[in-house]
């Protein structure tokens, strides 16, 4: 029960701090932090996490990297269903949130709410080919990075930094292309409140995710293995 709250708790700042960036401070006038703040801003929710609270749970705060660490070898399969679900549930949590704060201010249009897509629902224009390649590849990054920074033979006590660096990276690269997902339980948290073009694409960001996942949870399984 502890590490479900935690994850909670991780996820719920995770798309508040990084989709409400974007939401409230990305495109405010002059001042905007644009593409960069958000990407620092994702990256800063994970680290901030990974000191608080990665003891207790891991700090997965996606369901794509619990898959990804359970097919590396490196998490128990009976927790696998439960994290996924307070991840998504702290993800809508985070999005509620960001939606009673947004909708505080005179004028306010929901507009894309920083949901993640592909076409003409991408900040680029991007197709939904180049979408799936992106969210594929990416997600595999991410956990590889995961996987080697968190590995019985890494430095200790680094791996919340490099991987929300990595993080940051990953949406420095991708954002104007799907709005960076990586991670299905952000990209639910934010389509639940759109609807519409954002529920009918989501399949998207669930699916990508997790096959870059297991991937990279093959490979990293074959190149560093962990002693049993």
């Amino acid at each position: 029960m502890k590490k479900l709250v935690a994850e909670f708790i991780g996820t719920f700042w995770l798309v508040l701090g990084g989709c409400g960036s974007a939401v409230l401070a990305a495109a405010y006038p002059e001042l905007g932090i644009g593409f960069t703040g958000v990407a620092l801003a994702f990256g800063l929710t994970v680290v901030t996490m990974a000191y608080a609270i990665g003891h207790v749970s891991g700090c997965h705060l996606n369901p794509a990297v619990s898959i990804g660490l359970w097919v590396g070898g490196r998490f128990d399969k009976k927790e696998l269903l439960p994290y996924i679900v307070v991840q998504v549930l702290g993800g809508i949590a985070g999005a509620g949130i960001l939606y009673i704060i947004a909708t505080g201010k005179a004028g306010f249009e929901l507009g894309g709410f920083a949901a993640n897509g592909y076409g003409a629902h991408s900040p680029g224009g991007y197709s939904m080919s180049a979408a799936l390649v992106t969210e594929i590849v990416m997600t595999f990054m991410f956990l590889i990075i995961i996987l080697g920074s968190t590995h019985s033979k890494a430095p200790k006590g680094l791996a919340g930094l490099a991987i929300g660096l990595g993080l940051t990276l990953i949406h420095l690269i991708s954002i104007p292309i799907t709005n960076t997902s990586v991670n299905p339980a952000r990209s639910t948290s934010q389509a639940l409140f759109v609807g519409d073009w954002a529920i009918d694409q989501l399949w998207l960001f669930w699916l990508s995710p997790i096959v870059g996942a297991i991937l990279a949870g093959l490979v990293y399984k074959v190149i560093s293995p962990e002693k049993e």
